[in-house]
């Protein structure tokens, strides 16, 4: 399941990822902002019937866990972020990325060797279809080792 969340529901996420099951009370202390005790209740039933949040019942207290993991959730709104500010291109995304100039030199680095690898990656595939993306990554690095773009 691809969880899309509002901003509110991906805060009290956050809560429960970090801190694991938690009551409302828990919850609403751990935000970052002033909330009221039964909006995080009517949140985490939201949460509960997208079924990314489920409850044990302690006497009168329920104990919320999350359901979808950080990075499924993590996966869903990066795609979504490329799809709404960068018109689905990932490559605009990275390039405002690199662009933004907030990465330090090591980081930098390495994400070079992660593209690298992708790169490498996409070479070594089967060459069933290949796209116009595919082929100037291939290009990109048969020009990186030193031979001739066809």
């Amino acid at each position: 399941m691809a969880a899309g969340f509002t901003e509110r529901e991906l805060d009290i996420m956050a809560v429960l990822w970090a801190r694991g099951p938690s009551t409302a009370a828990e919850v609403r202390g751990a935000l970052n902002d002033v909330v009221t005790h039964n909006t995080v209740q009517k949140m985490l039933t939201i949460l509960e019937d997208k079924g990314c949040v489920a409850h044990t019942e302690e006497g009168r207290m329920h104990r919320f866990h999350a359901l979808v993991a950080r990075e499924q959730a993590g996966s869903s709104a990066f795609g979504r972020l490329i799809d709404k500010m960068f018109a689905g291109s990932a490559e605009a995304l990275l390039t405002h990325f690199v662009r933004d100039k907030r990465l330090t030199r090591a980081e930098l680095e390495r994400v070079r060797d992660l593209l690298d690898a992708q790169i490498d990656e996409e070479a070594e595939a089967p060459k069933t279809h290949t796209s116009g993306k595919s082929r100037a990554l291939v290009s990109h690095q048969r020009k990186r080792a030193g031979g001739r773009d066809e």
